[in-house]
């Protein structure tokens, strides 16, 4: 182990990631699924695979003539975290998720997008980075170059809070759970503010960016909503993530297409 925090493998290479200097680009895609890093990479010029180890699957390429990457994080905040630090230490600074969420206000529908703007703080990683008083709020500059790429590419988008938890079982079966009691009212709660979906894993990666000095968003593919469900409205499940990634991708070109024109509007 190094004095200075770091943990290196004897390769020279991230701990976890098994990533070092020059491995990956400025702009790196974090999905949390591993066999959608594949996927992403096919969008990219000249993509390479560099890494697999855990759930951490690392490919690298071109956009637009820009170096990018792909690397997925796994299930959760403390595994997105990890990903956000190493990827940091090799060079990363912008970082867009794309994952999929489960609707929670009723005018979200299943395949729809929605662009994260904050993040209901619900998880534990987040707590290690920053007191629960800081917000955990998405980049604004990424913010709009996603929802940009959504009306460019015509699809149906939603902007708003999402609710980011630490159990998957604790928002589908909450009755089940001793603190039922907690999980059913908070989720009534951030339902009465208008928070657009729930997902594992913006607040931590809101917040870790934040404190690592970094940028970070939000892209996500609506499977299903429960509330819809609820009120026995339209509500088909959809597992298919390609309109997020492309949101994404499109996205990063905005974002490289400002920096080549010296662009600083956010």
């Amino acid at each position: 182990m190094a004095s200075n925090g770091n943990i290196y493998s004897e390769a020279g290479e991230q701990y976890h990631l098994k990533v070092k200097p020059g491995d990956v680009g400025e702009y790196v895609i974090i999905p949390g699924d591993p066999k959608r890093c594949e996927k992403i990479a096919k969008y990219f010029d000249d993509a390479k695979f560099i890494a697999d180890n855990r759930e951490y699957i690392t490919y690298t390429g071109t956009l637009d003539g820009e170096k990018v990457s792909v690397c997925s994080t796994g299930i959760g905040g403390p595994s997105a975290a990890i990903a956000m630090e190493e990827l940091t230490k090799v060079g990363a600074k912008y970082f867009i998720r794309v994952g999929t969420c489960g609707g929670m206000d009723i005018n979200v529908k299943s395949d729809d997008i929605v662009v994260a703007t904050g993040a209901v703080r619900m998880e534990g990683t987040s707590k290690e980075y920053a007191p629960i008083e800081w917000p955990a709020v998405a980049d604004f500059g990424i913010v709009k170059s996603l929802v940009d790429a959504s009306k460019k590419l015509g699809f149906e988008y939603h902007t708003g809070v999402v609710e980011c938890k630490d159990s998957f079982y604790g928002q589908h079966s909450p009755e089940k759970s001793p603190v039922s009691y907690e999980l059913l009212n908070k989720w009534d709660a951030w339902c009465k503010l208008g928070c657009k979906a729930s997902e594992m894993e913006s607040a931590a990666l809101f917040v870790v960016a934040n404190a690592l000095n970094v940028n970070a968003g939000t892209v996500l593919h609506v499977v299903a909503n429960q509330e819809r469900e609820k009120l026995k409205l339209d509500n088909p499940v959809s597992h298919d993530t390609d309109k997020a990634i492309k949101v994404a991708i499109e996205a990063i070109k905005l974002m490289i297409a400002d920096k080549k024109e010296g662009a600083n509007k956010y």
